[in-house]
């Protein structure tokens, strides 16, 4: 897609500030647009905004196109009349700098519990809205809302433990699920409804200030997932609908084991059969949320690396060719069928990280689209492709993302030679790294320029969102409320105005 000059920051709903105990799509989300617009910056980049399971990860989501309810703001709610205010009052003594999910999840679940019961005794307002919603996204809601209905009736676990005709969704079972779990099925479509009706008011205020959301699609879906259960097919899984080969990546310098993901893997012949029709779904469905979209583990599509299932790491798998130009072709000419401008090209950005080789670089040039350089992994020396020097005009510069350590973090513990070069190559002493990097990218040709907000303010590396591989304690930093200062917007506004972003 033709691109313009800009920036922006990289901010994931639940680290915005606010007293219920996660970054929701109420006040607070307002307030932040505003103060981003005030920067002059044009982009806010979120993680995938999916329902999140077990771990917490956006990356590990029970569905590729629903939303996550935990997001769902209860100020949005009491002005819809679905909430009193008083139904917050046992509202746990939440920490105001972190999320603490453990105790986050069963009162936000509490207080939608309620909101529905309110729907069906009363708001004969939503009714009509919500009717449409249900008709408009039954070719994805309707497996999700069962599914989760189901989770819920099974104990929460993973739906290879459920009965064998519920497994296979035979009609007869699935039927008698439907009746069976009637009310919680319609609660789950009800949840969804909160939240895109919530999100898209959030959207929508942003676009009116000129800015554009960025979202994330990783590769890969979970597999304790409606998009797997309903879609058997597209994935490789034995006769128990249990995975034969996940996935990962090989090991390399972070990991001797390399990194076991663990998630199925796509059985592209089958996709290619009916035209990569859930795909497209998913990308359509993908560009009706966001304005942009990110591909996550975009190296995949070229190549990804398949280990067999029963491993327990990933030191013996193979690389296998991914679907390549075949799927994006079809995805040109789905978006171009009067979803997108034509002639103005895929409204897609690529995380190319990782184990780049030829084949990947031939579909980003084909498709022209812009890859990531983050200028935290470029101060080995002067010919490392991560350097400002070296960027083409057509990729996206970051100081760090979301899997990295904070600027501050990073220089505290980078090797020393590593540490000397940044300073040297950068001109500074070190005491603004964060803002230094900053700096760095938003003056390069790159034509976006994206910085974590953890780095706008400048903190260490407790304000990390992510450890790759690891479980727990992850995704659950929080900016403060008096964060959004401004002063900080008067230096990215200057900054920006510099810079022609």
């Amino acid at each position: 897609m033709t691109f313009k000059r800009s920036s922006g920051i990289l901010l994931h709903p639940t680290s915005l500030p606010g007293p219920h105990g996660i970054g929701d799509l109420g006040p607070q989300s307002y307030r932040f647009i505003d103060w981003l617009s005030s920067t002059g910056c044009k982009l806010w980049q979120l993680l995938p905004l999916g329902p999140t399971g077990y771990g917490d990860s956006p990356y590990q989501c029970f569905s590729a196109f629903a939303g996550n309810p935990y997001l769902i703001s209860p100020d949005e709610l009491i002005t819809d009349g679905l909430l009193a205010r008083a139904d917050l009052d046992d509202k746990p003594d939440f920490r105001a700098s972190r999320v603490d999910f453990g105790l986050l999840i069963p009162w936000k679940l509490g207080l939608l519990q309620k909101a529905f019961s309110r729907f069906q005794s009363s708001p004969e307002h939503l009714r009509e809205a919500f009717d449409y919603f249900r008709a408009d996204n039954a070719a994805w809601l309707d497996d999700f809302a069962i599914f989760m209905a189901l989770k819920e009736a099974y104990g929460g676990g993973a739906w290879n433990g459920w009965p064998e005709p519920l497994r296979s969704r035979k009609k007869t079972a699935l039927r008698k699920a439907k009746n069976e779990y009637a009310e919680s099925e319609l609660r789950y479509a009800f949840y969804q409804f909160l939240f895109f009706r919530q999100w898209n008011k959030v959207r929508g205020y942003a676009n009116e200030r000129g800015i554009q959301i960025i979202g994330d699609i990783p590769i890969f879906v979970a597999y304790d997932s409606a998009d797997v259960w309903s879609h058997t097919n597209l994935f490789f899984l034995d006769k128990n609908s249990n995975p034969t080969v996940v996935a990962g990546v090989p090991p390399d310098g972070f990991s001797s084991t390399g990194q076991l993901w663990g998630n199925p893997l796509y059985n592209w012949e089958e996709h290619k059969q009916d035209g990569y029709a859930w795909w497209l779904s998913r990308v359509r469905a993908s560009l009706q949320t966001v304005d942009i979209i990110r591909f996550d583990h975009f190296r995949g599509f070229a190549g990804y690396y398949e280990i067999p299932a029963d491993h327990t790491t990933a030191e013996y798998g193979r690389w296998v060719p991914g679907p390549g130009k075949d799927l994006f072709r079809a995805v040109d000419k789905y978006l171009g069928d009067g979803l997108i401008t034509p002639g103005t090209g895929l409204p897609i950005v690529a995380e190319d990280l990782g184990l780049i080789t030829p084949d990947v670089v031939e579909l980003l040039d084909t498709f022209e689209l812009p890859g990531m350089k983050v200028l935290q992994f470029g101060f080995s020396g002067p010919d490392n492709a991560f350097l400002p020097h070296n960027y083409v005009p057509n990729c996206i510069a970051y100081t760090g993302t979301h899997d990295n350590d904070t600027a501050l973090g990073w220089l505290a513990t980078a090797p020393e030679q590593e540490h000397e070069f940044a300073l040297r190559y950068l001109g500074v002493d070190g005491h603004d790294f964060a803002w230094d990097l900053i700096r760095g990218i938003w003056k390069s040709v790159a034509v976006f320029s994206i910085t974590p907000m953890q780095d706008v303010l400048s903190l260490g590396g407790e304000a990390r969102m992510n450890f790759p591989s690891t479980l727990g304690g992850n995704w659950n930093w929080r900016m403060n409320e008096n964060d959004m200062r401004e002063d900080l917007a008067d230096q990215l506004r200057d900054l920006n105005w510099l810079c022609n972003r």
